[in-house]
């Protein structure tokens, strides 16, 4: 287990979020990671240094703590230039690494896809590309810990050409990625199933709420970005309408742009969904601050004015139901709700339904009596209200999507 000093920087700027909630933030990070939290330092600069971010005392002081506290790792809550890193590890003679490689470390760690592992990959090139001053403490340190998982020592140590070459090779393949879940996109769409993408702030219990609706066996953990790839899931609903459920990664504060641009072919799931269904921790103090990062990301990807429904999950948490009708009234229409004791389905099951208004329609259509595929056809993607066998045909009464509409006007 590493030891590890955090350091947040707190420039007197007026913000949503202090540098003592920052820090605790920080740590949660960290602690995903493994990492053993020794210290937390807060730093007060009216400016960063250019040349070492904290100023040359700061970092002689950090370490001296660094040699007594035997410290493995500095991890900044800031984001670092590349001279900046240098000038602090040739200083504090420590690994030192920002905010944003701590996230693309545990989003390292997280990546089961191919596809996930290769926009991670993509994703940490593109960090270090411009880093690759020569060999300071993190690059002669590659072997393992804190901000080395995922392309490891070999390919960050080959030149700028090779590095950029790598980068184009991987962008080609989430580019053939991309449109192959473009065709699978297409296909879940066939039939104009309803698609819910439920967003959030990491550790929201998004995961916990697919698991619950849908019966699922999604991996559920209380970390930070315990979910990276998504993971999409059918419900079928009372008018046995299915809606497709999509699990994506978890948003959080100042998402590193590295990040947002290598995973949009992941984002897209949320892009192109019918209906955002966005989970708010109801028991977290932040929770305000958290969906406006929440909201923050959306407009980044294109994704701001898209339906929603807001959900207020971990009610069972919330001791006094006063604070929940205040949190309600921060929010358009909210609904409360607890994934882990599957309270308030049935209201968010309602609040579906109203989305998918307008989507359906009332058929009478006849098919031969032995048709069985085209009738499981019905059975499958709509809600069959009364069926009656005349002779060798059977009549139907369905409700069913539109799409679905215009394949069986084709086909009888």
């Amino acid at each position: 287990m590493e030891r590890a000093v955090l350091v947040t920087v707190d420039f007197g700027k007026r913000q949503e979020w202090t540098a003592e909630e920052r820090s605790r933030e920080l740590a949660e990070l960290a602690l995903s990671v493994g990492a053993k939290v020794v210290k937390e330092e807060i730093v007060r600069r009216h400016e960063p240094s250019p040349a070492c971010f904290i100023g040359k005392g700061k970092a002689e002081e950090l370490a001296k703590l660094c040699a007594d506290e035997h410290i493995h790792i500095v991890i900044f809550n800031n984001d670092l230039t590349a001279t900046q890193q240098k000038n602090l590890e040739d200083i504090i003679n420590t690994k030192t690494i920002d905010r944003t490689q701590l996230i693309l470390d545990i989003f390292a760690r997280r990546a089961h896809s191919n596809e996930g592992k290769l926009q991670v990959e993509l994703a940490q090139l593109n960090y270090m590309l411009p880093r690759l001053m020569g060999k300071g403490v993190i690059m002669s340190r590659l072997g393992g810990g804190i901000g080395t998982s995922g392309p490891g020592e070999q390919k960050l140590e080959v030149d700028r050409r090779r590095i950029r070459a790598r980068i184009f090779h991987l962008t080609k393949n989430l580019d053939s990625l991309g449109d192959r879940r473009e065709m699978m996109r297409k296909n879940r769409s066939r039939f104009s199933l309803l698609t819910v993408a439920i967003v959030g702030y990491t550790n929201v219990g998004k995961s916990t709420l697919l698991n619950a609706l849908t019966a699922s066996d999604v991996i559920v953990r209380d970390k930070l970005f315990a979910t990276l790839d998504p993971t999409i899931r059918k419900f079928t609903m009372p008018n046995n309408q299915k809606v497709l459920f999509v699990d994506t990664v978890g948003f959080i504060k100042e998402l590193p742009h590295h990040l947002v641009e290598a995973f949009k072919a992941t984002l897209e799931e949320v892009v192109e969904a019918d209906v955002l269904l966005h989970l708010v921790d109801a028991s977290h103090p932040k929770a305000l601050e958290q969906a406006e990062a929440v909201y923050g990301v959306l407009k980044e990807i294109g994704a701001s004015n898209k339906p929603t429904i807001t959900a207020l999950n971990k009610i069972d948490k919330v001791a006094a139901s006063e604070a929940i009708d205040r949190l309600k009234g921060h929010f358009n229409d909210a609904i409360a709700l607890s994934a882990l004791k599957k309270q308030g389905f049935d209201a968010l099951v309602a609040r579906i339904l109203n989305h998918m208004k307008g989507s359906t329609v009332i058929i009478n259509i006849k098919i031969p009596a032995g048709d069985a595929k085209t009738l499981n056809l019905i059975h499958e993607n709509g809600f069959i209200r009364t069926q009656e066998y005349k002779g060798q045909w059977l009549h139907i009464e369905a409700e069913v999507p539109l799409r679905l509409k215009e394949i069986l006007d084709k086909m009888v």
